[in-house]
């Protein structure tokens, strides 16, 4: 496991919980801005890393 691969490890579930933030907060104050938080939300379910884009240097995930 390379640090391209402890990276990836570390950004998926970090993207979740702060996309689950940014939902909650634009929910309870009612500030639509909030509401980007749908897109590191989706970016960590898909697991889409742009580091390994860029440096190609990720393991590739087997599915």
């Amino acid at each position: 496991m390379n640090i391209f691969d402890k990276i990836r490890a570390f950004c998926r579930p970090f993207r979740i919980v702060i996309g689950l933030i940014l939902i909650g907060i634009g929910f309870f104050t009612d500030n639509y801005w909030f509401y980007l938080g749908v897109i590191p939300l989706i970016v960590g379910i898909v697991d889409f890393c742009p580091v390994c884009i860029f440096s190609k240097k990720c393991t590739p995930k087997t599915k």
